[in-house]
């Protein structure tokens, strides 16, 4: 696993190993991360990226906010509530050396509670797939306040999934066993 594009193009990130059942990691792989980083920069939306303050939800080891820093976002949160996905991003924010721009949440992400900042104009959502968190997160994203007018949400799931009120479609693609499907906030 590799950061694809950007300032730290090509840097091997820490490895993810035999994994931990327990704590659901599936990190993007990097043919899909390439393609949704090019549906993002190619795919008539604007520069979503550059100067962008970044939600990682349920960001495992990082792969997707750490490659969106690297292609110019300003900010990065990350949101895990498993050790070892948390011991992996801290490796991954290290070795980019990424320390003043991220910052690492042990938190549940579909009970986000209120936010007190501005809201993330990207938002990465990689939920385990099929028990329907991606859903519940995004709703409690919105409850929240965490998420900013018209921002963009990248959605990786093993099927289509619902897309709730207030949001509309952009693109969806499947890749393998995954669905990508691009969000756009209301304003």
């Amino acid at each position: 696993m590799r950061i694809i594009g950007g300032q730290f193009r090509g840097l091997h990130l820490a490895p993810v190993g035999e994994g931990d059942a327990k704590a659901h990691l599936r990190p993007t792989s990097d043919r899909v991360r390439e393609a949704i980083f090019n549906l993002l920069i190619n795919g008539g939306y604007g520069d979503p990226i550059t100067g962008a303050r970044v939600l990682d939800l349920f960001a495992g080891t990082g792969a997707l906010g750490l490659e969106a820093i690297s292609r110019g976002a300003a900010r990065a949160a990350f949101v895990d509530d498993g050790a070892a996905a948390r011991a992996l991003l801290r490796r991954n924010i290290e070795l980019t050396r990424t320390m003043g721009v991220t910052d690492v949440w042990r938190r549940d992400a579909t009970r986000m509670g209120p936010n007190r900042g501005p809201g993330y104009g990207l938002v990465f959502l990689d939920p385990p797939y099929g028990k329907g968190l991606g859903e519940k997160a995004l709703a409690s994203c919105v409850e929240g306040g965490w998420i900013a007018p018209e921002a963009m949400i990248l959605w990786e799931e093993g099927m289509a999934p619902v897309i709730p009120q207030g949001f509309e479609r952009l693109d969806q693609r499947a890749y393998g066993d995954t669905v990508v499907t691009i969000l756009r906030a209301g304003a």
